[in-house]
């Protein structure tokens, strides 16, 4: 153990490991490796393995009542915002080690992709109060970290997903979903009762700065500042924009008249025909949705340095950028 750490107490952990997230062969080796980095910052983990339908919130509330007040997550964005939901209420903090595609929470958080700098955080960061979003569709209510998403994203999610994780016989059905979707006529209508109307593809609803392919949506500490950013794209293509979202690049960049972005704490949004809804990975209905933003609703740890200022939140984008290209 580092001399560094020798005067710090102790303290017990829940890890949440998705053994899916990333490489599937990497999987052993990177749990031992999380456990060895926890335990030289004398943090005691608790492992939890992610399986299909496992009940996080129950698991959540357990580890609570027994003392537990710190989750680390080992995964990627879609396991980040199931720990998200699970914890949105309680008494516990979520820490986050990336082990994912892409890992826009973690990126939108300067957290890095290197495990022992993650785990770091976990002792020597901070905890910060960040906003969450959530969608109520067929009189559901869905909290989200990172987006909810209309139309085309929902309707190429499972094939596109399947692709990025190497099952590439779905590019077929990935290419005829894409040709086979029409574009819905679209009623944004803002809290202050404005109303905006159009035809388009896809609407998106986000509380974190990056997204999708690590697509630059926001400033810095939106995820902070009390409102959703919703972007609609009015004169774009579907292959424009899928083969924009396919790679690295700020949204807003494709500028007017074909981007709209709007700031609300709600807003409804009503599609027709009526289009598939997804809150982060979860697919929660179609056609109406209303959403807004519950401010501060979920404690987080972060580096010290890394979410103030746009210098350092480049630089690590720069960084994860750096680790992807070389998995």
């Amino acid at each position: 153990m580092d001399l560094e750490h020798k005067d710090q107490k102790w303290q017990r952990v829940k890890l949440i490991f998705n053994p899916k997230a990333g490489k599937n062969s990497e999987t052993p080796a990177r749990l031992t490796d999380v456990i060895r980095q926890m335990q030289r910052w004398k943090l005691v983990p608790e492992p939890y393995i992610m399986e299909p339908d496992c009940e996080l919130k129950e698991m959540v509330q357990e580890a609570v009542e027994h003392g537990i007040r710190l989750f680390a997550v080992c995964g990627g964005d879609g396991t980040v915002s199931s720990a998200a939901r699970a914890l949105m209420g309680e008494k516990g903090t979520l820490g986050i080690i990336p082990t994912g595609t892409h890992n826009n929470v973690a990126l939108s958080l300067g957290i890095p992709t290197d495990i022992a700098q993650a785990v770091a955080i976990l002792r020597t960061g901070r905890k910060i109060r960040m906003d969450l979003g959530v969608s109520r569709c067929k009189g559901r209510n869905t909290p989200f970290i990172e987006l909810s998403s209309m139309g085309l994203l929902p309707e190429l999610f499972a094939a596109g997903d399947d692709i990025q994780h190497g099952r590439l016989t779905r590019i077929g059905d990935f290419m005829s979903t894409l040709l086979a979707t029409q574009a819905s006529r679209i009623r944004l209508l803002l809290e202050d009762q404005r109303e905006v109307l159009l035809s388009g593809h896809v609407v998106l609803v986000s509380n974190t700065p990056y997204i999708i392919s690590n697509n630059r949506v926001g400033e810095p500490n939106c995820f902070r500042d009390g409102l959703l950013d919703i972007t609609l794209f009015t004169d774009l293509s579907k292959l424009s924009l899928v083969g924009h979202v396919l790679r690295e690049s700020a949204v807003t960049e494709l500028g007017a008249p074909g981007v709209l972005r709007y700031q609300v704490r709600k807003a409804l949004i009503e599609t027709t025909p009526a289009m598939p809804v997804m809150a982060d990975s979860v697919t929660i209905g179609e056609g109406t949705v209303g959403v807004e933003v519950i401010k501060g609703a979920l404690s987080v740890m972060v580096a010290d340095d890394k979410t103030e200022g746009g210098v350092a939140f480049e630089g690590q984008k720069r960084s994860a950028r750096q680790v992807q290209n070389q998995q």
